[in-house]
């Protein structure tokens, strides 16, 4: 288990350092082809951290409204409630708020900047089809996107999507309206202009690409810990395997939202090219890994 925790995360750091070198290269780019210094860059990153800077404070309850959460007491659900409340008591970790989605697929998310600012959502499909060590192994798993401050992470992958996305944007129109330097004042070869022109384009989508990368390494991640909380890695797998063959979308599945859950909220898929497009990993290779933890 622990193993698998620091891969995960050397692996998820090694990603948004690729993304880091992403940026700055194309920052590189744009001055080095249009001649506006790194404020072009500077004004891309300020742009994005602040509309990412919205969605980090009132993200989580954007997500709870869409997905039609509904927050419950201990009152209303009991069962669930000290659940939850005796893995955090056992992590050192505050109670989340937590919310109940009447749906019969069997789902999870977890939202909120930090352990303080904290909400887990269940479905009502996921409290009545789980035993209890299934049910328990799910609401690790989503204490630990919490505990690891997965929100954090993915909140800073957002502004360099959102960096690249604009910059590569504003090359192209640049390049298709003019504003580009004069090529022979330069001395720039026809062939580093094809390039340039090809890395604009191809750009956003290389940080969506590393944008699911670093999605899935955050699910592998809070598997392991997930798995290290309970001490039993078959929990969260025989739960994996029920919403794997129910294979059940939510009816209120959301694209925003969809990196949240434990499981692909528009039900599994195992074509290729839609897996390498998915911000969750195949189930089948989540419960490989599971099982062979020790």
């Amino acid at each position: 288990m622990y193993n698998q925790i620091t891969a995960n995360k050397r692996r998820t750091w090694a990603l948004i350092i690729i993304f880091v070198a992403v940026v700055l290269g194309l920052g590189y780019l744009y001055d080095y082809l249009y001649g506006h210094g790194s404020g072009g860059l500077v004004f891309a990153a300020f742009i994005s951290f602040f509309m990412a800077l919205i969605s980090y404070y009132k993200g989580d309850k954007l997500a709870l409204a869409v997905s039609g959460a509904k927050q419950i007491n201990k009152e209303q659900n009991a069962y669930l409630w000290r659940m939850i409340e005796n893995l955090c008591i056992s992590q050192g970790m505050p109670m989340p708020h937590l919310h109940i989605i009447q749906d019969p697929a069997i789902n999870a998310f977890a939202t909120g900047r930090d352990p303080k600012h904290a909400s887990i959502a269940v479905t009502t499909g996921a409290i009545e089809k789980l035993e209890n060590e299934e049910l328990e192994g799910v609401l690790a798993h989503e204490l630990s996107h919490i505990k690891n401050y997965d929100i954090r992470i993915m909140t800073m992958v957002i502004v360099l999507v959102g960096i690249i996305a604009l910059l590569s944007n504003w090359m192209l129109r640049a390049h298709l309206f003019g504003g580009r330097r004069d090529d022979r004042d330069r001395g720039l070869h026809p062939m580093l202009l094809v390039v340039g022109i090809v890395l604009m384009i191809l750009a956003p989508l290389i940080a969506q690409l590393i944008q699911f990368a670093v999605s899935r390494r955050r699910e592998y991640l809070a598997d392991a810990s997930g798995a290290l909380m309970t001490r039993f890695p078959e929990g969260l797998a025989r739960a994996l395997e029920k919403i794997g063959r129910e294979n059940r979308p939510l009816a209120r599945a959301n694209e925003a939202t969809a990196h949240l859950y434990i499981a692909n909220p528009f039900g599994g898929t195992r074509k290729w090219l839609t897996t390498l497009f998915s911000t969750h990993p195949p189930i089948g290779d989540r419960i490989k890994v599971l099982r062979s933890m020790a």
